[in-house]
């Protein structure tokens, strides 16, 4: 789905909120176990890993690097960018026992699957869920309905602004 196309929902969030609730999801999380990593997805898993990483004073953090959205709007072919690497999944026992994945949305589920068939048993974590996803994580903050577009704080100005990378060379 696009940012513009109909009847699509917008849901805006400020640094405030998304830092509100991220320390809400480490609250959620806090008395659920005894976490031996994060593994965060990125790129939207950076921000909120960050912050969960704090609260509850994890050390070890990792990252699994899958793309979906190749264009902002579209969900497209998913591709693995990088995997977890295999010392941390050795580490939690070779099925993710005591990993804490985080993200910043489950929204089809699709990168949620690819993740979770690494480590089977790691506690899943959101800020926000959307319906289609929600039944792959553990945990979430806010669900929005399927149709929303949820403008991250990282991607916006006084309006959407695009990565660098992608602005035509002037």
């Amino acid at each position: 789905m696009t940012p513009t196309a109909s009847p699509q929902k917008a849901f805006p969030v400020s640094w405030d909120q998304f830092h509100r609730d991220a320390r809400a999801l480490a609250w959620r999380l806090s008395g659920q176990g005894q976490w031996q990593a994060i593994v965060c997805i990125t790129r939207g898993g950076l921000v909120p890993a960050a912050i969960v990483s704090r609260e509850l004073d994890i050390r070890l953090i990792e990252t699994v690097c899958v793309a979906s959205y190749h264009d902002y709007r579209d969900q497209g072919d998913l591709k693995v960018l990088k995997p977890v690497d295999h010392k941390l999944i050795d580490l939690a026992g070779g099925d993710g026992a005591g990993i804490l994945i985080i993200d910043d949305l489950v929204d089809t589920g699709s990168t949620a699957r690819v993740v979770r068939d690494m480590l089977p048993k790691a506690h899943f974590a959101t800020v926000y869920a959307k319906p289609k996803g929600r039944p792959l994580v553990d945990t979430f903050i806010t669900e929005v309905s399927q149709d929303t577009w949820i403008y991250f704080p990282w991607d916006m100005g006084l309006s959407f602004q695009p990565p660098i990378a992608q602005e035509p060379a002037g």
